[in-house]
C-alpha cells in the first residue's frame, strides 16, 4: 500500500487514503472480497496474513486505512457496529476495572454498560462529563476509561477534551472519544489528546443510510493489537459489502459535511426565532452554553439539533406531521429524519435519569440532511403549531 503523505487535506485524504489501484487488474475503487477464507500455498502459510476472514480482509483494511487517515490516527479498526466497537475497548479490562461514562451518551451505550457488560463484573460510574471536576471526583484507582461523547446525544453537550485529556493522562487512564456526532471533518479527538476515537460509522461516515457499522482510531500499537485480538475472539467484524458501502460513503464525507453544517445551522437559527420553540440545543448557536468550547474545538457543528416544545402531545404531532423529515430512529445520512429520543433511541434509559438531562417527551432530534434548505425551512414550518 502506497503510503500518501499525512500533510494532504481532508478532501483529498477522504478520497484517496488507505487506498490504490487493484494491482491485478488496475480498477480504481478497491475491490469487494466477499470471501469467508482464504487459500494458503502451504501449511500455515497464509499469503499477507490472509487465512480466515474474521481475522483480516483487504476490504476492511481498506477501510480501516481510509479512517485512520481521516482521524489522524496510525490504526484504524472497524466493527459491524458502533456499540460492537466499545464493546471492544471495554472487553480489554478485567472484573473489578471501573468505567466513567458521560451520562448523557447513546441510549444503547447505558443499555450495554448497565444490562450486559456489569454482569460480568466491571463497574460503572455515569457522570456529566461537561465537569471536569465531577469527573476528577470520580475517579478511583480502578478506573480503566473515561468514554465521552461530545457533541452528546441527544442534549448537545461539550465536554472539553483537551482538560479531559489532562485528567485522565495524569491517572494513566484512557479516554475514548464518541465522534459521531461531530465527525472527523468538524473534530479530531486524538489531535486533543485522547487516546481513542469511536464512531457509529452507520451515521455521517457512511451517510447513505444503508448499512450497520463501527470503526475505532488510536495512535496506540499495543492498544490497537489488543483490541484487535478481542474483536478477533468475539467476532464483531463487519462483512466486506458493508465496509465496502461505508468506503464509497467517505470519500463524499467533506462534501456532505459542508452541506450539513449549513443546513443544520440554518434550522437551528430559523427554529431559534419561532414562537412554537421553547428552545433549540444547538452548539453552533452562541446561545448554546458552551458555544465558545465549541468553536474551539470543533471547525462546524453538523447537522444535529434539538429543540424543547415544552409539550409531550405538541412534539408527537410535530414529529408525524413532517412531509420530508421522515420519522425514523439513526442520523447522520443524506434524507433528513425526525425522532422523539425519550420515546426512541432513549427509551432504554431510566425515566428520572432521562427527565434530570432534560430527554423529555417533548424534545424532538433533528438530523437535518442535505436536501434544499427551503424545501426543509418549509417542512418544518408545515408541521409545527
Amino acid at each position: 500500500m502506497k503510503k500518501l503523505n499525512k500533510n494532504l487535506r481532508f478532501g483529498t485524504l477522504s478520497i484517496h487514503a488507505g487506498q490504490e489501484p487493484d494491482p491485478t487488474t488496475g480498477a480504481i475503487i478497491t475491490p469487494i472480497f466477499q470471501t469467508s477464507t482464504f487459500v494458503q500455498p502451504g501449511v500455515a502459510e497464509p499469503i499477507d496474513g490472509y487465512d480466515y476472514a474474521r481475522v483480516k480482509n483487504p476490504t476492511c483494511e481498506a477501510l480501516e486505512g481510509n479512517f485512520a487517515a481521516l482521524e489522524k490516527g496510525e490504526h484504524g479498526i472497524a466493527f459491524s457496529s458502533g456499540l460492537a466497537a466499545i464493546e471492544a475497548v471495554v472487553k480489554c479490562f478485567s472484573a473489578g476495572d471501573h468505567v466513567i461514562c458521560e451520562e448523557n451518551t447513546y441510549g444503547g451505550v447505558t443499555r450495554l454498560f448497565t444490562k450486559v457488560l456489569s454482569n460480568l463484573g466491571l463497574d460503572f460510574s455515569f457522570v456529566d462529563t461537561r465537569d471536569a471536576n465531577k469527573v476528577q471526583q470520580a475517579m478511583r484507582p480502578s478506573t480503566r476509561l473515561v468514554h465521552v461523547e461530545t457533541p452528546t446525544n441527544p442534549m448537545m453537550r461539550i465536554c472539553d477534551l483537551e482538560a479531559m485529556a489532562e485528567i485522565t493522562r495524569d491517572a494513566n487512564t484512557l479516554l475514548m472519544v464518541d465522534n459521531t456526532f461531530a465527525s472527523p471533518y468538524n473534530q479530531q479527538p486524538l489531535t486533543l489528546g485522547a487516546d481513542i476515537a469511536v464512531h457509529s460509522s452507520t451515521k455521517y461516515l457512511n451517510g447513505h443510510s444503508d448499512i450497520i457499522g463501527g470503526l475505532l482510531a488510536t495512535n496506540d500499537s499495543d492498544l490497537a493489537d489488543h483490541i484487535r485480538f478481542v474483536r478477533k475472539s468475539t467476532g464483531g467484524v463487519p462483512g466486506p459489502m458493508d465496509a465496502w458501502l461505508c468506503l464509497r460513503g467517505t470519500k463524499t464525507l467533506h462534501i456532505r459535511m459542508e452541506r450539513h453544517n449549513q443546513n443544520g445551522l440554518a434550522v437551528a437559527h430559523y427554529l431559534e426565532s419561532h414562537k412554537a420553540i421553547k428552545q433549540v440545543i444547538y452548539p453552533g448557536l452562541d446561545s448554546h452554553p458552551q458555544y465558545e468550547l465549541a468553536k474551539k474545538q470543533m471547525s462546524g457543528f453538523s447537522g444535529m439539533v434539538s429543540i424543547d416544545l415544552g409539550n409531550p402531545q405538541t412534539a408527537r404531532t410535530f414529529a408525524e406531521s413532517t412531509r420530508i423529515f421522515q420519522l425514523a430512529e439513526s442520523l447522520g445520512g443524506v434524507e433528513s429524519l425526525i425522532s422523539v429520543p425519550a420515546l426512541q433511541t432513549h427509551a432504554s434509559v431510566p425515566a428520572d435519569l432521562r427527565e434530570q438531562m432534560g430527554v423529555t417527551e417533548g424534545l424532538v432530534r433533528l438530523s437535518v440532511g442535505i436536501e434544499d434548505i427551503d424545501d426543509l425551512m418549509e417542512d418544518i414550518e408545515q408541521a409545527l403549531p
